[in-house]
């Protein structure tokens, strides 16, 4: 509800104006049934026919001012739904993008889409309230008063009526309440699933797992259409008691005006009045109970938002904070930004070790440290730690990282995954960086010298013959993931992109494992000689890297076990050479005499 109500405060005059159009509206609807008691009193019992013309024309002019006076509430509340599409829109996607590179580990894809989809919708629904739901409310007090006028008792009808139609309806919203949660969760929890099946459709056909996917699909959706059938269920009886009880109760209230204007106690003109005050306040009825089930709905989907706002930087290794107020806004967007967080920890002025204590790992500045992992999931996490998607007791120089300000670490340390997204654009847009995240100076990148670093980060990606197999070159547009390069492809343009962004320390993870040997050797010779004096982070089980780094180390069981060189690894710690050798001698090995000391 404070999401909602920080919707409707950012556009306060035109929600303003809303129910101004609103509430003159709904009331103008009780005008039409006044004249025509006037028409049939003065004019038709009167035999007036002057009475009769003027009440006719008025009649007529209430008829255009509330046509026009309802085109302008729907083009308002128009507006002011679309507006709240779009803000929330913006602040999603910009705390999405200040989560980053850890999103995926945070929240599924499906969960993301879901919101995008449909829940901003939902969401934005709700403020119809803000213009016709005021109008109803005062609509309904305006009748009541005018009845009162002609009969006390028909007022209390109305008084009374409208409170029990929501007291039936009410059980029946809550009900909606509890089976649209239900439903959203399963529909995000299932679009998550087909994200995973798509994205990996040629290796589950590969490994003959398609057919097992595809039925567990099935049955997922079949239970997700149940869930729908609940939901639709209790919508069915919502929409039915939205047509039904009004209806009654206006036949009620009719019968009883009519009893009333046979014993005289009211006119025949008052009689036509009262049925169609009735009739028009069927009109705010139906409004209120529209509106309390967009409210369910909306207040279902602004929970999802809320839950999907409320992964905060603190979350994935930014300062623990909390939003300032409801939510942020496009002028004051949120959380200050770490570089300018009054007591940030100020980074290392220049290269300096990184030391990641749940491993005992230290990263020395300029060096190539290669790491071979037992567990990939380890690697990974390490991965996460050293370049602050996690909270962790990290240090960078013997500064704690997560006090450094987040922008400074990006902008230094970058994470590079073997599977990281690919956006669409040229090929050129794809391996530009990026500011300020980027370690590059786009400025001093213009023209000619821009693509000189993106074809010096191709060459040592190995890469110059996936741009020379484009038609267009550096210039051709590739499609969103890269579908159309092969995976070997899509993954030295990665290993290219992270490179050209020039970072002071570089963490690669798997960089060459859709590669074939002979590609993987020369990126490996041209790696080492790239990243020469940098500090360089290669986690990896391949033998080609492991041999250029210039120092490995081996975690084994969340722990680094050994360290070493290469050779020396491999002669003095079989758990690193069944791991990179897969348990096999190698006899063309070459190895130092010296490797017992490689390996201290």
């Amino acid at each position: 509800m404070r999401y909602l109500w920080w919707l409707v405060r950012r556009q306060p005059w035109r929600v303003l104006r809303g129910s101004l159009l609103g509430t003159t509206w709904m009331i103008g609807l009780s005008a039409r049934p006044y004249l025509i008691a006037r028409a049939v009193d003065d004019g038709l019992r009167a035999r007036d026919t002057r009475a009769l013309a003027f009440w006719v024309a008025a009649i007529i002019v209430a008829g255009l001012a509330l046509s026009y006076l309802g085109t302008m509430r729907h083009r308002t509340m128009t507006f002011i739904r679309e507006d709240a599409k779009a803000r929330t829109a913006e602040v999603l996607l910009r705390h999405l993008s200040r989560i980053g590179a850890a999103l995926p580990r945070r929240i599924g894809a499906g969960e993301v889409a879901t919101v995008g989809g449909s829940d901003i919708n939902w969401t934005a629904e709700v403020l119809t309230l803000t213009g016709p739901g005021v109008g109803a409310i005062i609509a309904y007090a305006v009748i009541a008063v005018v009845l009162w006028s002609i009969s006390p008792l028909l007022a209390l009808c109305v008084l009374v009526g409208v409170p029990v139609v929501g007291l039936v309806v009410g059980p029946l919203l809550r009900r909606l309440e509890r089976a649209e949660s239900v439903y959203r969760q399963q529909q995000g929890a299932l679009t998550a699933r087909s994200g995973d099946i798509v994205a990996g459709l040629r290796v589950l056909a590969g490994v003959g797992g398609r057919d097992l996917f595809t039925r567990r699909y099935a049955a997922r959706s079949q239970d997700l259409r149940a869930e729908g059938y609940r939901v639709g269920a209790v919508n069915s009886w919502i929409d039915a008691a939205s047509v039904a009880i009004p209806g009654l109760f206006l036949a009620a209230v009719v019968w009883l005006t009519a009893r009333m204007a046979v014993t005289g106690d009211v006119t025949i003109g008052e009689l036509v009045a009262v049925y169609g005050y009735v009739a028009t306040l069927i009109v705010p009825v139906w409004f209120l109970l529209e509106g309390s089930y967009q409210l369910i709905r909306g207040r279902v989907a602004a929970r999802r938002i809320a839950d999907l706002l409320n992964v905060k930087p603190d979350d994935v290794g930014g300062p623990g904070r909390r939003w300032p107020g409801p939510l942020p806004d496009a002028r004051r967007p949120g959380p200050v930004p770490d570089s300018r967080r009054p007591g940030a920890l100020a980074a290392p002025a220049g290269p300096a070790d990184l030391h990641d204590p749940a491993t005992g790992l230290t990263v020395r500045a300029g060096r190539l440290t290669a790491v071979a992992a037992d567990d990939p999931a380890a690697g990974v996490a390490l991965a996460d730690r050293l370049g602050r998607y996690v909270v962790s007791g990290t240090t960078w120089g013997g500064v704690p990282l997560t006090g450094i300000g987040l922008d400074e670490v990006r902008s230094r340390i970058v994470v590079a995954d073997h599977d990281s997204y690919l956006f669409a654009g040229t090929l050129r847009d794809i391996l530009r960086p990026t500011a300020p995240d980027a370690g590059g100076d786009d400025d001093a990148d213009a023209g000619g010298d821009d693509d000189d670093r993106i074809r010096a980060a191709l060459r040592v990606a190995s890469a110059e013959d996936v741009v020379d197999a484009l038609p267009a070159g550096l210039d051709t547009p590739i499609d969103a993931r890269a579908r159309t390069l092969s995976g070997g492809q899509r993954q030295r343009v990665r290993l290219a992109r992270a490179l050209r962004t020039e970072p002071e320390v570089l963490i690669l993870i798997d960089p060459t494992s859709a590669v074939d040997a002979h590609t993987e050797a020369r990126i490996a010779e041209r790696l080492q000689a790239a990243r020469a004096g940098r500090t360089t982070v290669v986690i990896t089980t391949s033998p080609l890297l492991l041999g250029r780094a210039d120092l490995v180390a081996h975690l084994s069981a969340g722990r680094i076990t050994a360290t070493g060189s290469h050779v020396g690894l491999l002669d003095y710690d079989a758990g690193y050479r069944h791991l990179v050798a897969r348990g096999s001698e190698d006899p063309d090995v070459e190895r130092p005499a010296d490797a017992e000391e490689a390996y201290r």
